[in-house]
Order: C-alpha cells, then structure tokens, then sequence
C-alpha cells in the first residue's frame, strides 16, 4: 500500500468528487434546474455569463426551447429566476471537468513515473473510457428534453445517474485492489450472495432514476400500501398498453417496482449478514457487514419519509447520497469477501 499511495488518493479523490458530482445533479433535478443551458461547449461555457447582456442572450436562447414554452412562460419566469436554474446546472457540468483533469493530469503524471502497475494501468484506461461515456450520456439525457417534450426521458436519466455510481463503485473497487494487496481465498457462498445483493442494489438504482425522470413520488403518498389498502394500485395495471409497459413507464408502476425492490435488497442484505455468522469472519469483512445493515435500513427509512413527505428537496437529496454510502459498503464488502 505505501507504495500506492499516491494512487490511491488520486482515485479516492476521483470517488468523492464523482459523489459530489452526483449530489449536485440531484439538486440539479430536484430544482428541475437540468434544461437551462441548451447547448454544450468544452471550453466556451466553462465560465458562466459575467454581463448582463451575456446573461440576456443566454436567457432569450432558453426561451426558445419547450421547457420554457410550455411551462415557466406561464411562471412570471425571469431573468434572476434563471440564473438560479443556470448556476446549478452549470456547476454540474463544471464538476465534471474538473473530474476529467484530476483524472487525466495525474493519470499522465503517474504514467511517465511508472508508478503504476500493469494491471492498474488496464483499469485506469477503462475508466477513462467510463468518464468520456457518463460525459456523453449527460448531454444525450439533457438533449431528449430540448426537442418537444420539456422534461429529459427517465429512461437516459436513469442511465446516466446509473453509470454514474457505476463508474464510482469500479474506481473504488481499483482503489482497494491497491490498498489491500494480499489475496486471500474468497469465501464463496458470501462472495454469491453478495453478488447478487450488488445486482439487486443497482437494479434499485435504475428504477430510483426512473422514478426520479418520471417524478412519480409525487403520487401514492402512502406506506406500507400504495393507497385505499391497496398493496398495488389498480392504476399500476391500466396506465400503459401493457404490463410490461407499465412497470418502465407508467408512474405507478415504476413507483411500485422501486418500493417492492427495496424489501428484496433490505432482505438480501440481511440474509448476507447472517449467513456470515456462520464462517470465521475477519475485521474487515464483518465491519462490511455491519455498515450494509445499518445504512440499508436508513435508506429504507429516508425512502419512506421521502415518499411520505411528498419529496422535499432536502429529502430527496438525502435519499439519494444515502443510496452512495449503500453502494460503498456493498462494494467494500463484496471486495473483501471475494479476496
């Protein structure tokens, strides 16, 4: 490890920056803030307008596009309305350049001083194919709410917030790769079960982007049923043409596939730390363990009350970066429990 060191801050940095990255773009939806800048430049819109008249050509662009047209036209919307929708959506993007040189300046650094592995260097190469992806997939998201309909597609949303904790979950299991270097045998049956808990997890967070693109929180307000003592809500089998099409795309369904997922990840996850009772555990993978619990069931609770409160910003935020912390633990874990 301490001759990894260096490289295992980069890429540790590389992971917080990609958490705060995704808290932002949270804020950036939730403050439906994600529509403002309508078009895309490397470097010219690197800065934000610092005129007024700068400002007022960007905000006349705007106007020109449905999120305007059809919605905040009707909003007494203004100049210093816009700025506020701008801010965050141009921090957003100003995160990920600053997460494309931390990235690549040490990268090179790094390579010229041949302090990186063999094995290493493959991965990193992979994620710098992660990062120029996510890049592509934030504007093919924002792009599919510039044309008719004022409101990016869930389903890009969802795979673009999805590869975002992707490429965060894969930059931390390369960091812990360097940071412990012994292997050791995996403990097989906790290494399968946890495999499929992590497939579970992400699965949850397609359907919370879903969830999230359709803002289908903002209905059926009720737990532990849907409303009326209905379990599953008559509407979940009629919104769409067919069922399959109502669980992708309908706002009850999508709701009820997110809320019944979260039981199956909670109980797997149980089922996990149980089962690890049984086998000779040590510090680290028992600690793991432990975390997956308790924040499994925090997160439970803060999508409860999100869904109760009707999603409150704050909350929805909450919910969201909780969803990190999860993924952490389940992919520590399953780091330690497979080496």
């Amino acid at each position: 490890m301490k001759n990894n060191k260096s490289v295992i801050i980069w890429l540790l940095s590389g992971c917080f920056l990609v958490f705060v990255m995704v808290v932002v773009g949270g804020i950036t939806r939730l403050t439906n803030s994600g529509l403002s800048m309508t078009d895309w430049h490397l470097v010219t819109d690197t800065l934000p307008p610092l005129t007024e008249a700068k400002w007022q050509e960007a905000f006349d662009r705007y106007k020109q596009f449905p999120e305007y047209q059809k919605i905040n036209i009707h909003n007494d919307f203004n100049l210093s309305d816009y700025k506020f929708i701008y801010f965050w959506e141009w921090f957003h993007r100003f995160i990920g350049r600053i997460i494309g040189l931390v990235f690549i300046v040490p990268f090179i650094y790094f390579l010229i001083k041949k302090k990186i592995d063999r094995a290493t260097l493959n991965k990193c190469f992979v994620l710098l194919g992660m990062g120029a992806l996510q890049g592509f997939f934030g504007w093919f998201m924002v792009k599919s709410g510039l044309v008719d309909n004022p409101d990016v597609s869930h389903f890009r949303l969802s795979l673009h917030l999805t590869f975002a904790f992707i490429t965060f979950a894969y930059t931390l299991w390369v960091a812990l790769d360097l940071i412990y270097p012994d292997k050791k045998a995996a403990i097989v049956p906790l290494k399968k079960i946890a495999r499929i808990t992590l497939i579970l997890l992400l699965l949850q967070i397609i359907y919370g982007g879903f969830v999230a693109g359709l803002n289908a929180g903002l209905i059926h307000n009720h737990w532990p049923m849907m409303s009326d003592g209905q379990f599953i809500h008559d509407s979940v089998f009629i919104e769409q043409k067919t069922l399959f099409l109502n669980l992708v795309e309908g706002k009850s369904g999508v709701q009820f596939v997110h809320r019944t997922l979260a039981y199956f990840v909670v109980g797997f996850i149980l089922f996990l730390y149980f089962k690890g009772k049984k086998y000779n555990l040590n510090t680290q993978q028992q600690k793991g363990l432990n975390a997956l619990v308790i924040i499994v069931f925090l997160q439970f609770i803060l999508g409860v009350y999100t869904l109760l409160c009707n999603v409150p910003l704050w909350l929805g935020l909450s919910h969201q970066v909780n969803a990190f912390f999860l993924l952490t633990a389940m992919t520590y874990t399953l780091h330690r429990l497979s080496k």
